[in-house]
């Protein structure tokens, strides 16, 4: 009698309960142990502005203004190239003829 009673209350499936009660048990020891906020730390750090940032702002400041000054540079040169002259002579025939020489 006492095999029929014990196998009412725990049933034919002892071993797969019992590995189900342990898994159970392991996840909630892993849950436990595993908690150390480093989402929480990586945030902060995240919203921190890093001297290189600030560094890089500046950089790019600076660039933008040379770019500007280079550019009125160049302005400044097509103008005096648009204004100056052409001093270019076209060879004579003869002298285009003549290539012995060279």
């Amino acid at each position: 009698m006492a095999n029929l009673s014990e196998q009412f209350i725990w049933g034919t499936k002892r071993m797969k309960r019992l590995v189900f009660a342990l898994t159970g048990i392991a996840a909630l020891a892993l849950a436990a142990c595993g908690s150390s906020n480093q989402d929480q730390v990586g945030n902060a750090e995240l919203n921190q502005p890093s001297a290189d940032l600030n560094e890089q702002a500046n950089e790019a400041a600076m660039n933008a203004a040379e770019d500007a000054a280079l550019g009125n540079q160049q302005a400044q040169l097509n103008q005096e190239n648009a204004a100056a002259p052409a001093n270019v002579t076209n060879p004579s025939d003869a002298q285009e003829q003549n290539v012995s020489g060279m």
